[in-house]
């Protein structure tokens, strides 16, 4: 059977809330794994998305919401909120991206929510845990607070969202499972900046960092400019340095001899001669793990 035919969330009945990008990144997982879903999004500018990221982004949007029930309710509105009891009722998991205080004039805390309907599961998405969920923030301001922006530029990509998102579908997954036990509805609280804070535990450990063996120090495991562009190697284990270093002609006694200067000096002239072309080819003859690039 192949892993595409693996759908444990068939037949769950998902509604979220959640608007920008952890949301509905989560949202885009949880559909893939067989979960039937809808989206509420609040009245937008006149035929536009009430979600911001339909309105900064329609092609991140179309992606996000392939598949996905996009409905438009106005919850300030008593219409609206009646309208999205009754949905409720029909719904297996609530997942949110608003702060405690906004839940709770909605009506929509855990407390009040699990009361009107014992039989959903809550999964709320919020910036950081405990007390700080009130407080503004973004990708960027949790990624600084895990020592993940050591530098002026920005990030590559959204880590802190993404990350959040799969921690968010785990999360369904969980409450999913335990309810399925327990026939009483489960609530889970995930934070982007836990998100972040996960993500940076390699950078915690001294693996990335600038002296660590896969932040730089070592001669196997780092960027490179070539002839006609970079190349990115990965011949950190032993077979592969010893390999990358023969190939290359570098004298490599023993493993601690990848974490010298000279080896990162001689490597780094070695293939600032050679083309992305040459370098490919040598990679498939010898088992070198890299990627050149542009």
């Amino acid at each position: 059977m192949s892993s595409t035919a693996l759908k444990p969330l068939r037949g769950v009945r998902i509604l979220s809330l959640a608007l920008n990008l952890p949301g509905p990144a989560a949202l885009m997982r949880l559909q893939q794994m067989g979960a039937r879903c809808t989206k509420v999004e609040p009245p937008g500018p006149a035929g536009r998305s009430g979600d911001p990221m339909g309105q900064y982004n329609p092609q991140a949007y179309a992606t996000l919401h392939a598949g996905i029930k996009v409905s438009t309710l106005d919850l300030k509105s008593d219409a609206g909120r009646n309208r999205l009891q009754r949905m409720l009722a029909g719904t297996d998991v609530l997942l949110t991206s608003f702060r405690p205080s906004a839940l709770r004039k909605l009506g929509l805390d855990w407390k009040t929510l699990h009361k009107a309907h014992p039989q959903l599961s809550m999964v709320t998405i919020v910036g950081a845990p405990g007390a700080r969920a009130e407080e503004p923030g973004h990708d960027l301001t949790y990624l600084a607070d895990a020592g993940l922006v050591p530098g002026l530029d920005l990030p590559a990509t959204l880590f802190a969202d993404m990350g959040g998102s799969l921690m968010a579908s785990e999360a369904v997954l969980s409450a999913v499972s335990v309810a399925g036990h327990t026939g009483r509805g489960q609530f889970q609280s995930v934070a982007l900046a836990d998100a972040a804070a996960w993500l940076a535990l390699p950078r915690q450990w001294g693996l990335t960092r600038p002296d660590g063996a896969v932040g730089g120090a070592h001669a196997g495991y780092r960027v490179y400019a070539c002839r006609d562009g970079r190349v990115a190697v990965a011949a950190l284990e032993p077979h592969f340095a010893a390999a990358l270093c023969r190939v290359a002609g570098v004298p490599a006694q023993d493993p601690q001899s990848l974490f010298l200067p000279a080896t990162r000096e001689a490597l780094a002239t070695w293939f600032a001669q050679r083309s992305r072309a040459e370098l490919d080819r040598l990679a498939a003859e010898h088992d070198i793990p890299l990627h050149t690039l542009a």
